[in-house]
């Protein structure tokens, strides 16, 4: 089993810039390699990639963030982060780290006013 635990989460003006984390406890068998995402849901939409980092270092973002966010891992710390700079008041949503294919967080709410 793999537990997921996010943080960095709040209110923030547009433009400006939150980090949020992601650790991961549990098998270490489980969390080596791991690739790992971040997901959003904002009020009465789906749930919605962000960006994912796979275990060999890929990374893939989703458009509307291009540019603006940067998902990195150390996996030293087991941790996973999303650095989001230029933020925007569509970008409020609940944030939600997934390792694998399987484990989620229970989720971080970003707030951006405009």
């Amino acid at each position: 089993q793999v537990q997921l635990a996010e943080s960095g989460g709040g209110l923030v003006q547009a433009g400006g810039s939150l980090r949020l984390s992601c650790a991961a406890s549990g098998s270490i068998f489980t969390i080596n390699g791991m690739g790992w995402g971040w997901y959003r849901q904002a009020p009465g939409k789906q749930r919605e990639l962000v960006a994912t980092i796979t275990s060999a270092g890929i990374l893939i973002y989703a458009d509307s963030v291009k540019g603006r966010f940067t998902i990195s891992r150390d996996d030293a710390k087991n941790t996973v982060y999303l650095q989001m700079n230029s933020l925007k008041p569509e970008d409020t949503a609940v944030y939600y780290c997934k390792g694998g294919m399987t484990y989620w967080g229970k989720g971080t709410l970003v707030t951006v006013s405009s």
